[in-house]
């Protein structure tokens, strides 16, 4: 039963990355550079830990003091919760990195359009490699 006066967030279906094997292994995969934020990206293997989409959130030093690292990871945690469970794969690990100065103060707008676009790249069939 709901609390009055209490907005609970509706569950998405995102399972957040804990341990730093897992954030390691997304640096390794894919990336996609954008203005706002750098999308790291990898495909579990079968049998692997987790089910769905998992996410990792990650703002270094070069972000900031502690609010402003905060606050780049929470824009993040927010866009997120919005595009990667309709444009997410299940079985995909995605880490978003915030960018010193374009996370925190570039639109929201903008940062839904570049993480729209930074899967789409990411899921994008890529050619063989010889």
């Amino acid at each position: 039963m709901p609390v009055p006066g209490c907005d609970a967030a509706p569950a998405t279906g995102l399972q957040t990355l804990k341990r730093r094997a897992d954030f390691l292994a997304a640096a390794r995969a894919r990336r996609q550079p954008m203005a706002g934020f750098l999308l790291q990206a990898r495909r579990r293997a079968p049998g692997e830990d987790g089910e769905g989409i998992r996410v990792g959130f990650t703002a270094s030093k070069k972000i900031g003091n502690a609010v402003a690292r905060n606050r780049a990871k929470r824009r993040l945690r927010a866009l997120a919760r919005e595009i990667l469970p309709g444009s997410g794969h299940a079985g995909w690990d995605y880490v978003l990195v915030a960018r010193p100065g374009a996370t925190v103060e570039r639109d929201f707008a903008a940062l839904r359009e570049d993480l729209e676009r930074a899967l789409a790249a990411i899921h994008a069939p890529r050619a063989p490699r010889r």
